[in-house]
C-alpha cells in the first residue's frame, strides 16, 4: 500500500491545489507536509493511472456523460487499494473506465453483493448491503466506499479479507431522497458512525453549488473522539462555508475532548437543529439504537415508517423527516 494512501485515511488535508488532476497524475510530497485536497467525498490525490476495469457503454443522453452502473444488473468493480481510517473502519477505492463516471444522484446509494454459500439445490448464495460512496458523484475512473469492519458483520467481514485485484459486485444506483437545490431553507442532520456518508453527499452537493442557499446543520454522534470519521474534513467544509454548521457529541470523552457528551438529546436538537417548519426538513442515519431513541426506524417494506423518538416529541412531522 502506498504511503499515500495511508496518509489519506487518516484524513489530514493541509494543501487544497492539487485535487485529482486526471488519471495520469501523481501524487507529490515535501519533506513532513501531507499533501491532500478536498474533492468530492474524500481528500486524496489521484496518484496513479487506473486501468479499464468495468465497462458498460451507457450513455446519458441527456447530460452525454459515460455512466457505468446499471440499477437492474450487478457488475464487478476491481479494488484498488485500501486504507484504515480508524480501528475499525476501512478505505476501498474501486476502478472503473476513467472517461466515465459511476453515474450516483443525490442522495443514492449502491448496492453490494458477495456470495455465502451454496442453497440445498447448489445455488450461490449471497448478502447484499448498501452503501453510500464518499467520493464526488462526478469523479471520473473510481469511487470510494468507508465502511465499518463488524465482527459478526457478513458483508463487512467479506470487505475486509478483500486485496488489490480482487472484485466486488454492485448494482444501483438506488434512489434514497431526491435532492434539489434550495429544497429547503434549512436542511438539520444527525448522523451516527458511518451514518454520515449520505449527509457527506448531500451537503458536498449543497457547498459547490453557489446557487444553492440552504442552510445545513450537522450534529454527528460516535462513541469515542478516535470513532469520528472524517472530522478534519467536515471541520474545513464548516470552516470554509459560512451555510455549514458541525457539532460532535461522543459517549466516551478524551481528556482533551471539548464537544458535547452522550447521546443526542432534545437540548442539542433543539439548540443545533432547525425548529419544525414547513422550510425544515431533518435527515437521520444511524444505528438501530440510535435511529429509534431520535426518529424511530424505517419499515419492514424500507418505507420510512412512524415518525416516534425524541423528534416526534420536539413537534416535528413525518414530512419533515427523512430517514436514510
Amino acid at each position: 500500500m502506498s504511503l499515500f494512501f495511508r496518509r489519506l485515511a487518516k484524513a489530514a488535508p493541509f494543501t487544497f491545489s492539487n485535487a485529482f488532476k486526471g488519471s495520469q497524475s501523481s501524487t507529490k510530497t515535501s519533506s513532513g507536509v501531507i499533501a491532500a485536497a478536498i474533492s468530492g467525498g474524500i481528500s486524496l490525490y489521484y496518484f496513479t493511472s487506473f486501468p479499464n476495469l468495468a465497462h458498460l457503454d451507457s450513455i446519458n443522453e441527456e447530460t452525454q456523460k459515460k455512466i457505468v452502473l446499471n440499477p437492474k444488473e450487478w457488475l464487478e468493480f476491481k479494488l484498488h487499494e485500501t486504507a484504515n481510517v480508524s480501528h475499525n473502519t476501512k478505505l476501498f477505492r474501486f476502478s472503473f473506465d476513467s472517461d466515465a463516471e459511476l453515474g450516483l444522484d443525490i442522495a443514492s446509494c449502491i448496492l453490494t453483493r458477495a456470495p455465502t454459500g451454496k442453497n440445498d439445490e447448489g445455488k450461490t448464495k449471497y448478502v447484499i448491503r448498501p452503501y453510500t460512496p464518499i467520493s464526488d458523484p462526478e469523479a471520473k475512473g473510481y469511487f470510494d466506499l468507508m465502511i465499518k469492519m463488524y465482527p459478526e458483520g457478513k458483508m463487512s467481514q467479506h470487505f475486509a479479507k478483500l486485496k488489490p485485484g480482487d472484485v466486488v459486485e454492485v448494482k444501483g444506483p438506488i434512489e434514497k431522497l431526491r435532492y434539489t437545490p434550495n429544497m429547503k431553507k434549512h436542511i438539520g442532520m444527525i448522523a451516527g458512525g458511518t451514518g454520515v456518508t449520505p449527509m457527506l453527499q448531500v451537503v458536498e452537493a449543497i457547498l459547490k453549488n453557489s446557487d444553492d442557499k440552504t442552510q445545513v446543520s450537522l450534529v454527528y454522534a460516535n462513541v469515542s473522539p478516535d470513532d469520528i470519521l472524517l472530522k478534519q474534513k467536515l471541520d474545513i467544509l464548516a470552516t470554509r462555508h459560512p451555510n455549514f454548521k458541525v457539532f460532535y457529541t461522543v459517549d466516551n470523552p478524551s481528556k482533551e475532548w471539548i464537544g458535547g457528551l452522550g447521546y443526542v438529546s432534545k437540548d442539542v436538537v433543539t439548540k443545533g437543529l432547525p425548529g419544525p417548519g414547513d422550510d425544515t426538513l431533518i435527515m437521520v442515519c444511524g444505528p438501530p439504537g440510535m435511529m429509534q431513541h431520535i426518529s424511530g426506524d424505517k419499515a419492514k417494506d424500507y418505507s420510512q415508517g412512524e415518525l416516534t423518538g425524541i423528534l416526534k416529541e420536539l413537534g416535528y412531522t413525518e414530512e419533515m423527516v427523512y430517514k436514510f
